[in-house]
């Protein structure tokens, strides 16, 4: 089987370009997601009122990104079940409109010493309805993307458009950066943390005008649609198939809240400068690239299920000792540079076995409910460990709050583990028409399931 980079026929244009708009529109949707985490990390003070705490400014910075979490598995409800009824197109170009607005919202907000409390609940209500707008874009964006690809390209593809993610983190962080440094420390207050959200906004638009010449899934069309596709996704076998990826989906979300409180507690409360910091994760995010695309290979040549337990081992293993070895090196006084490194390594250990989840939960699902079932598979797990600020405020009566977050990294290595034994292997399930656009699929036909089903 030739796979990724190495398969010998090239892509036709409408592929390339949904697989171009899948990725673009996954970096767009994840700029605009964590603009808040290193944007507004110096800046809470805006919004927040006076003589709080650093553990409580750090527990208000994170509800701000989990408003937006949760936001995220309500989209994709929505979202995916227009994506299969309507198409995955035109549910994408809603979706973009919604997300950009919100984020461009959130520039105008006024601070607490004008409105009070209600500057920081305007900041959650808006990051919680562009959450919403952003699940309905990966669902029905990526899913699109995908059912273009031939299964000898999944594996690479999944992992390129999941690359994304640290493109857009690295957007956010140089944008930050530049903001930083061109303004004092009194004008990114006042108004220099606004301008990356306006930029946000102008993006989003600019993805809109390219996403009119990006062509509807050619698999959507010749399937027979379901009158109900949610009710469909949430009843019989794929009710369990749900139940499989929501244990090995909490594991990965898991794992991913302690990098997503890293830029507050390194700002905040181990006191790496915040230059440093954001050009730490800048650095991160490029290494992040190239290991969701090594992953996303692994997995097309050892098997989806495979790559996942043993990313899924690194998580277990390495993960609570570098973010130990990180937090011990701050608070004995070390230099902020080691500690930056190490949770930069650690960032990119946890976060890159991601390389493999779109194009494995994309291929558990047949055609009619491809979306509703990705969109809620990605995202629904997401809602437990949204909530992890909380499980390590009651972690830190029984042990220091900044070494709290190690014992949920060893619990989410055990639940990606579980979750991907229990499921199947998806590597040779077939997606993709035979001839692109000329052979309808019969209805009768489970595309979606393995060959040897």
């Amino acid at each position: 089987m030739k796979s990724g980079l190495f398969a010998s026929e090239p892509l036709p244009p409408a592929a390339r370009r949904a697989i171009f708009a899948g990725f673009v529109g996954f970096a767009v949707d994840f700029f605009d997601i964590y603009l808040p985490a290193l944007v507004l990390a110096p800046v809470m003070a805006y919004f927040e009122p006076k003589g709080l705490t650093a553990t409580a400014t750090t527990t208000i910075y994170y509800f701000t990104i989990v408003a937006t979490l949760l936001g995220r598995p309500c989209g994709a409800v929505i979202f995916g079940h227009w994506a299969d009824k309507i198409g995955r197109r035109r549910t994408t170009m809603i979706s973009i409109v919604g997300f950009g607005v919100f984020t461009g919202l959130i520039a105008f907000i006024p601070g607490s010493t004008s409105i009070g409390v209600w500057s920081l609940n305007l900041l959650i209500v808006i990051r919680f309805i562009g959450g919403i707008f952003m699940g309905g874009e990966y669902t029905s964006n990526n899913t699109l993307a995908l059912e273009m690809v031939p299964k000898e390209r999944r594996g690479f593809v999944g992992g390129l458009i999941q690359g994304a993610f640290p493109v857009g983190f690295a957007m956010t962080t140089a944008v930050t950066t530049i903001m930083l440094t061109i303004t004092t420390k009194q004008q990114y207050f006042d108004w220099g943390w606004r301008i990356p959200f306006i930029i946000g906004f102008a993006i989003a638009m600019a993805f809109l005008l390219y996403y009119r010449t990006v062509p509807e899934s050619t698999l959507w069309e010749s399937t027979e649609k379901s009158e109900m596709p949610l009710k469909a996704v949430l009843s019989g076998r794929h009710l369990t198939t749900l139940a499989q990826i929501f244990i090995m989906m909490s594991g990965f979300w898991l794992v991913g809240q302690p990098s997503t409180l890293l830029p507050s507690i390194m700002i905040q409360q181990l006191h790496v400068p915040t230059t440093m910091t954001s050009n730490g994760f800048l650095l991160a995010s490029i290494g992040l690239f190239f290991a969701f695309l090594f992953y996303g290979l692994l997995s097309q040549m050892i098997g989806r299920r495979r790559s996942i337990v043993i990313s899924a081992l690194v998580v277990l293993v390495c993960c609570p000792a570098l973010y130990y070895a990180a937090i011990t090196n701050a608070l004995s006084g070390g230099s902020p540079l080691v500690t930056t490194t190490l949770f930069g390594i650690f960032h990119v250990l946890a976060i890159s076995p991601w390389g493999a989840v779109t194009v494995y939960i994309c291929e558990r699902f047949p055609t009619h409910v491809r979306a509703s079932g990705y969109g809620i598979g990605y995202s629904l797990a997401v809602v437990i460990p949204s909530f992890s600020g909380i499980y390590v405020l009651w972690l830190s009566h029984v042990m220091p709050y900044l070494y709290a977050p190690i014992l949920l990294l060893g619990l989410a290595g055990l639940l990606m583990i579980v979750g991907a034994l229990l499921g199947p292997e998806t590597r040779d399930v077939e997606l993709h028409l035979p001839d692109l656009g000329t052979t309808p699929v019969p209805a009768t036909v489970s595309i979606a399931m393995p060959r040897s089903a």
